[in-house]
């Protein structure tokens, strides 16, 4: 399905939240979800509910990371 993943826009075969962050986590070197923040068509899902959130075409992925500094 056609998803926008962090302003990119491309084909990805994750049904849903916690699969999606998996091949993004492999793809970009991230070891842990710690302070990691993902938001689906602009609302904040808990990180308990990534496997429940299901992913439809056309939707809006923000993948952040906290981090320190000033």
């Amino acid at each position: 399905m056609r998803l926008t993943v962090n302003g990119e826009t491309s084909e990805r075969e994750a049904s849903d939240l916690a699969a999606l962050f998996a091949a993004e986590a492999e793809e970009r070197g991230i070891e842990s979800s710690e302070g990691i923040a993902i938001a689906v068509n602009g609302h904040v899902v808990r990180k308990s509910a990534w496997g429940e959130t299901a992913l439809n075409e056309g939707d809006r992925i923000e993948i952040v990371r906290a981090m320190q500094g000033g």
